[in-house]
Order: structure tokens, then sequence, then C-alpha cells
């Protein structure tokens, strides 16, 4: 399925709750990904639950749009209590309860209880530069390192959606990346920059989009900088596959591979010497 393109946003009327969570509508598909990410869906008895997500007091304003976008009864509260982070933590919480409301997300996979690591790209249609929108809104990171540079990040458990990130965008830029877990906490972190970061930041973040102002702003900022005129570009690096592992040890020089796969010598070389070390596994 081809991937939607980024449309203006237009104002949501009701005249029934059908259309709710439509994915292909932008600001649904933006909802889905940040609920999905940071939202709570808790089962209880007799049919009885809700659905929350709550967010710091600087971010209210997009709680009170979800309860726009949502034809069911919901509120917006705020709370004041001390965490381990902060002696006063200012948040506000958006609650939905409806069982029919709950039943179409969760339909659409947003799982009941834990979630991290269940959460996968939406299986309908859906407008993917604004889920993954929301995906980055409530899970990930855009600015500037501390050199200047510009970034953006993911931070996740979940494998569907790290290799969904990396797919769309090399799809997007023509940037590579194969997330791995971290050894500390298992968590997949991916980080696009420079030129790359700028592309994907101006595509998700299109004008008037659906998102938390604080990240819009900062993906506005990212088009600001200029790679310096000193500054090399490092070449898009060429992952070996299975079949050219295999060439390489049938041939079991580094010269003779090398002219086969139209690869260096020295590279051919490096990864002969890994597959008989073990630093890489054989191909099967």
């Amino acid at each position: 399925m081809a991937a939607r393109e980024p449309s203006a946003p237009h104002q949501l009327t009701f005249e029934s709750a059908s259309g709710f969570m439509d994915l292909e509508v932008p600001e649904y598909s933006y909802m889905f990904g940040f609920l999905q990410m940071d939202g709570h869906l808790q089962q209880g008895t007799r049919q009885r639950g809700r659905l929350s997500a709550e967010l710091n007091i600087r971010d209210i304003g997009l709680l009170h749009r979800f309860q726009e976008l949502t034809p069911y009864s919901s509120s917006v509260t705020e709370r004041t209590r001390a965490t381990n982070f902060a002696a006063e933590s200012h948040t506000a919480t958006w609650t939905l309860c409806s069982l029919e409301a709950r039943t179409r997300i969760n339909e659409l996979g947003l799982p009941y209880g834990r979630k991290s690591k269940k959460i996968t790209p939406p299986r309908v249609p859906f407008s993917r530069p604004d889920y993954l929108r929301g995906v980055i809104d409530a899970d990930g990171s855009v600015g500037h390192t501390k050199d200047g540079l510009p970034f953006i990040s993911l931070t996740t458990a979940s494998t569907a959606i790290a290799v969904y990130l990396c797919f769309y965008t090399k799809k997007l830029t023509g940037t590579s990346r194969h997330p791995g877990r971290n050894e500390r906490d298992g968590i997949y972190n991916v980080l696009y920059w420079k030129e790359t970061a700028q592309a994907l930041s101006a595509h998700l973040y299109y004008p008037g989009c659906l998102s938390l102002d604080r990240k819009r702003q900062a993906a506005e900022s990212l088009q600001e900088w200029t790679r310096p005129a000193d500054m090399k570009r490092s070449p898009n690096r060429r992952r070996w596959k299975e079949w050219e592992d295999r060439v390489l040890l049938k041939h079991g020089d580094a010269s003779a591979g090398a002219e086969e796969l139209g690869r260096s010598v020295q590279s051919c070389h490096l990864r002969l010497w890994r597959l008989r070390t073990g630093q890489v596994p054989l191909p099967q």
C-alpha cells in the first residue's frame, strides 16, 4: 500500500460515531499512534474499563484536542503530586470509558494491559506520516545535539514499530538503519541526524498538522541548520547479504570475491576474516 501524502487538517464533524478512529483521517492516525505509545487501556469487570493518557500540564492542549475528536463522553482532569523525579509534578489526564470506543481502539491494535512489546503499526489503511508523528511525539525526541547537530529519534520496546520507522525512513530519505535492542534494558533506540533528520522531520511535521507544539517547533528549528563546508559526508554503507557471504566463502579469497561481488578487496578481506573467526554468523 502506498504511503498516504500529508493532507491539510480539517474540522471533523460527527452525525454519528461511525467515523471514529478512521485511520485514513490524519488526525485519527496521529491520535492512534500517540495512544499506542503513551496511552493505557485498562479492563475491569462487567465490561468496564477506561482508556487514558497522562501528559505534563504544558501539553494539556493536545488532550483537549483528543476530547474534541472523540464523539463519546470523555474528560480532561489535572492533578499535582510528588514523584521520584520531582517534588511537585503537575499533569493532565484524558480519560475515555465508552465500551464501544475502547473496543474499536483495541481492535485496531492497542492491547489491554502491558503493551510495550506487543504493539505494531495498524493492519488497516492509515495515514502513515501522521501515525509516525504520533509515535515520535509520544516516545521520541526532536532537537539538536550538544554540538548543534539536528536529530530525530525514537525509543521503543516494540520490534515492529522500530522496524517500521526504519523502513519508512529508508523509502523517504535513502538512509538505512538496522535497529537492535540495547543490552542494558532491551530497548530500541533509533536515531537519525543531520540532513536525514531534517528531511524526516519536515515530512512528518508539515504545516498545520496535529502535534505537540513543542515538538513541532523543534522540528521547524532543524531546518535552520546547514552543513559546514569542512564537514565530510559519510557514504551509505552497503550491508552484506547471505548470498554474498556464500560467494565469498566459495572463493575463499578476498580478491576473487571482490571481483565477482563488485566490492573492494579490503571489504571482502575483513568480511572473510569475520566469517572465519565467528564474529558474524555463517550464511544458512
